[in-house]
């Protein structure tokens, strides 16, 4: 099979592009050839002002994506055109060179962009659903949620409106793929044929042997940005009575700040140790009692929850979102009411305490991976899905539309 690989990469690698690079050495590994067309963030960094007006357009419509992809696909022929990131660079407007061929077209669906101009269903600290399933996401343009700007939302909105309009989502792409069962409701009550998305969790490639010791610290890895929840992590270790070590690995806005507070308050032993390899990850995986995820954000597929299962390392993490489903309370990890420091600190103290318990859990964590998570049970998820678009035809009136 040959697959086109569609995406535009971040300015800073995050997980969207990981994800993107395992899926292409996965199907390679395999057999398959896997041709990529990709457009990268940086080019906006030597734009000017009329740089920033074409970004915009380009956005809704980006005549030059459509242009290249067009000519790939006469070149190379592909069987199958799988989607990742397309904002901004790339825009739908690709879809339509895929549906002019007859190349069907998969949709990986890594944030909540669809129904929202920030992607994230998070406003000022608090989940918002203020534009799901509206036609135009006005709200999202009012309170300026991409990026703090309302000329940078209103890029977005005019992104989603036109495409809603042009029922590009219903029309142009045969598979969508949710990363949670979670996410695929949220997807539906924002207006995609329920028929045509599939759940397919991310996956975590190479050898993890569990842990062997109990642990000797809590850990946190992430982005040090609001969304992932660091500020409430400080605020439960600040509350509880037991002494817990703490590492926290990871870089972003935050880091100055978070690093104040851990300085000139009384918290228990804790380390920010910055940003770390993934192989020095797995190490501190391997030396954590358990794993802390304190996201206040719905998330999508959060693959350090992945790596923890592989590590045999149980996951206290918000009860909020997919995390709600990927993390099962009791059995892989423990659940805390999003955002409340307090519940977060006794379930920490619990755990901290009750090792038996949190070896068993550990055990479970480490099951679920090998049964869910791993590279073997994707490559068959991903095949499958690629032979159902396969089998969806395009219609003929979407055809015409794009040869128009």
């Amino acid at each position: 099979m040959k697959v086109l690989c569609v995406h535009n990469r971040y300015q800073q690698r995050g997980g969207e592009d990981a994800v993107v690079e395992a899926e292409v050495r996965l199907m390679e590994a395999h057999g398959h050839t896997v041709v990529r067309y990709e457009r990268h963030n940086d080019e906006l960094r030597e734009r000017g002002a009329l740089g920033a007006i074409g970004a915009g357009i380009e956005t809704v419509w980006a005549s030059r994506s459509l242009r290249e992809v067009k000519a790939l696909i006469a070149k190379e022929k592909p069987d199958v055109a799988h989607f990742h990131n397309t904002f901004p660079l790339v825009s739908p407007a690709a879809y339509y060179a895929c549906a002019e061929a007859g190349v069907p077209v998969v949709q990986t669906l890594h944030n909540y962009r669809l129904p929202c101009p920030s992607a994230t269903f998070l406003r000022d600290g608090k989940v918002c659903e203020a534009c799901l399933g509206r036609s135009v996401a006005w709200p999202g343009v009012v309170h300026g949620c991409y990026r703090g700007s309302r000329p940078a939302t209103a890029a977005v909105a005019s992104m989603l409106t036109t495409h809603h309009a042009m029922r590009t989502w219903q029309r142009k792409v045969n598979v969508y793929i949710a990363l949670s069962e979670f996410a695929r409701r949220k997807f539906i009550e924002g207006g995609l044929p329920a028929e045509r998305i599939v759940v397919k969790p991310n996956f975590l490639g190479g050898e993890f042997g569990p842990k062997r010791q109990r642990g000797e610290y809590a850990l946190f890895v992430g982005r040090l940005s609001e969304e992932k929840g660091p500020q409430v992590l400080l605020s439960a270790w600040r509350g509880m009575q037991a002494k817990i070590p703490l590492r926290i690995a990871g870089d972003g806005p935050l880091l100055e700040k978070l690093s104040r507070e851990v300085e000139t308050s009384s918290l228990a032993p804790t380390e920010l140790t910055g940003r770390r390899t993934p192989g020095e990850v797995r190490a501190l995986m391997l030396g954590a009692r358990f794993l802390v995820f304190p996201s206040i954000w719905y998330e999508g597929f959060p693959m350090t929850i992945a790596e923890a299962f592989a590590c045999g390392l149980p996951v206290i993490a918000s009860r909020r979102g997919s995390m709600t489903e990927i993390v099962q309370d009791g059995v892989t990890g423990l659940h805390f009411e999003a955002g409340n420091a307090a519940d977060l600190a006794a379930k920490a103290e619990w755990a901290w305490n009750h090792l038996e318990e949190l070896a068993r859990m550990g055990r479970a964590a480490r099951a679920v991976f090998k049964e869910k998570y791993g590279a073997g049970e994707n490559y068959k998820q991903l095949i499958q899905i690629y032979e159902k678009a396969l089998g969806l035809p395009i219609q003929e009136s979407t055809r015409a539309a794009a040869a128009d």
